[in-house]
């Protein structure tokens, strides 16, 4: 193709799979690439934005970091999507819980993705769109973590520009107040884009740390050892 390497991938055509995993650390891609892909072959070093391709189970899987928020996972997800022809891109990154029953290193999948970003104002619809995840993906999620016997959580969750938040004035309605689950930072931007694209796309997010109760997870852990959410999207990809 004649748009391609773009000017943030360099894979050649045909090095990247239909479906892919998008962790935001590139070293977390690394670690997977390493750990669960027999022949894998890295295909992106672009801003040390890492990517490979490998097989899992005889299944033709890829894998590249995105980066942290809206505008990175924006341009990473179009380029697989438009030029590279990825169809199912599953997001596996780490989330913060708003929840008392979200706890620690449990699962969530974002059915639909709240966002105080502008990023989806840009694609100038008539209205607010709502962004949401592929069923087709989210079902599949659901039964593989029912099988491995994971605890999960399905429900809505939010794509902030911010990770070091104001607090809210005082009384204020809050997503917690709404229902949201747990705070992230892409996923809104990924599901618009693959809805435009016609594409697949889920976040399946492991809980790093509660903003209700104060714990967290250490950097080391959050680079390697949620594999629970790393075998679960290697399973429906």
């Amino acid at each position: 193709m004649a748009n391609i390497p773009t000017p943030h991938i360099q894979a050649r055509e045909g090095e990247i799979a239909e479906s892919i995993l998008l962790p935001g650390d590139p070293l977390r891609a690394k670690y997977i690439a390493e750990t669960f892909l027999e022949g894998a072959v890295q295909f992106n070093a672009v801003r040390n934005m890492l990517g490979f391709t490998g097989f899992y189970k005889g299944k033709r899987v890829s894998v590249m970091g995105t980066g942290m928020g809206p505008a990175s996972i924006g341009i990473y997800s179009y380029e697989l999507i438009h030029f590279y022809g990825c169809r199912n891109l599953i997001r596996i990154g780490t989330a913060g819980s708003m929840r008392e029953d979200v706890k620690i290193k449990e699962l969530v999948f974002g059915m639909g993705a709240c966002t105080d970003s502008n990023y989806i104002k840009n694609f100038y619809l008539p209205g607010d769109f709502a962004p949401i995840c592929s069923y087709e993906l989210l079902e599949k999620a659901v039964n593989a973590a029912r099988e491995k016997g994971i605890r999960y959580h399905v429900g809505n969750i939010l794509s902030s520009d911010m990770f070091y938040r104001r607090p809210m004035p005082e009384g204020s309605l809050t997503w917690k107040d709404m229902g949201v689950m747990a705070v992230e930072m892409e996923a809104a931007a990924l599901y618009a884009n693959a809805a435009e694209a016609g594409a697949n796309a889920l976040a399946m997010l492991t809980i790093s740390d509660s903003l209700v109760t104060g714990e967290s997870t250490s950097s080391e852990e959050r680079q390697t050892a949620f594999t629970d959410m790393m075998e679960v999207a290697l399973s429906i990809a």
